[in-house]
């Protein structure tokens, strides 16, 4: 398992576990569901706490889709390199403090490490064009690029 896929599976299941909390806040605020919570689709008052839960997971949801098109096409396309091993490990580590600040609820910090993190997606999406296995690489060095 290369460092890239280590950390896509990492962040897939940060990704996939940060509904939990929120899921905590609901059971403590109002108990475990009833019947009629199914019928109802409202949802039950929480904590502010809980919502920004819900906020940082459903964020974290929006985050992963291109992340993980890009990281997967980067491993098909063989262009794994050091540039692409550090950009994946720091979107996992900047996805993990993203979703710990938004949970406490500091907002200018929250904003400076998701723009980090998206960033990590952009250098990650230019090395995947660069990547020896993808057209728009064979398309450079036709040009007479240097690849």
């Amino acid at each position: 398992m290369t460092q890239e896929q280590m950390y896509l599976a990492l962040t897939a299941l940060l990704t996939g576990t940060l509904w939990i909390p929120y899921i905590v806040g609901q059971v403590v605020t109002n108990g475990f569901l009833a019947s009629e919570n199914y019928k109802d689709p409202a949802p039950r008052e929480v904590p502010l706490w809980a919502q920004r839960c819900n906020r940082a997971h459903i964020n974290a949801v929006e985050s992963f889709a291109p992340f993980a098109a890009i990281v997967i096409l980067i491993q098909l396309a063989g262009g794994s390199t050091a540039t692409t091993a550090f950009f994946v490990a720091a979107f996992f580590w900047l996805r993990l403090l993203h979703a710990i600040v938004y949970i406490i609820g500091i907002p200018f910090v929250r904003t400076l490490v998701f723009t980090l993190a998206w960033i990590c997606v952009v250098v990650l999406f230019f090395q995947l064009l660069g990547a020896p296995g993808t057209p728009v690489a064979g398309i450079y060095l036709l040009e007479g690029g240097v690849g």
